[in-house]
């Protein structure tokens, strides 16, 4: 039952527009449909750390030290304002090349290896340096299981982990698909998701004033 809680909350947190969707889409469209399911791989697993300190007991400093949250939301809302004002005003490139026969295939394997490392270090860097989801996965965690046990939370966090690289594998594999459906017109959706990053960081910038305020 924990797990199952997990999996829908990874993969319905997901669903919203983020620093890792963001990073999955651009990703896929840039590059290849597999550093795009490495990027998510490594946002899921964030994902997870963050669900499991909910539930292990950063709740308790967060409401022990009010100012924390505010501090959290400033940080992510720069990051991300940053972040989506890049990703808008990169230049598009054109749709990565179906793989052709490498005579050095030891070589080939090597590339695929880096080139899944570093989706999987974006991944995870977008996370870490979205600290404001520390305060978001703390909400969900104590709202969705606010009587479990440390094992069934982490059971549900495992299921966060699944859920939400669950998401980032459709999203990785859809925009995959668009951008040969699409051709030329595809060109548009790294700024169009930069602009929607851009306004989720002045989202978490006014939760943050609204903080102080309050």
């Amino acid at each position: 039952m924990f797990l199952a809680l997990g999996v829908a909350a990874g993969a319905l947190t997901g669903v919203p527009i983020g620093p890792v969707n963001v990073a999955v889409i651009d990703a896929s469209y840039r590059h290849t449909l597999r550093r795009a399911i490495a990027v998510g791989l490594g946002g899921a697993i964030a994902d997870c750390l963050y669900a499991a300190l909910g539930v292990l007991g950063v709740t308790p400093v967060l409401k022990s030290n009010p100012t924390i949250p505010p501090i959290l939301y400033t940080i992510s809302g720069i990051v991300l304002l940053v972040y989506g004002f890049l990703t808008a005003r990169s230049q598009p490139m054109a749709p990565a090349a179906p793989p052709v026969d490498d005579p050095h295939p030891e070589s080939s394997a090597i590339v695929n290896r880096r080139e899944m490392w570093q989706g999987f270090t974006v991944g995870v860097a977008l996370i870490l340096l979205n600290p404001a989801a520390i305060v978001t996965w703390v909400v969900i965690m104590g709202s969705l299981i606010p009587d479990a046990n440390t094992w069934e939370g982490l059971a549900c966090a495992v299921g966060v982990f699944v859920g939400s690289f669950g998401w980032f594998s459709l999203v990785a594999y859809l925009t995959h698909k668009g951008k040969h459906v699409l051709g030329d017109k595809a060109k548009w959706i790294p700024r169009a998701v930069g602009i929607a990053l851009m306004v989720y960081a002045v989202y978490l910038l006014g939760k943050a004033v609204k903080y102080v305020v309050a």
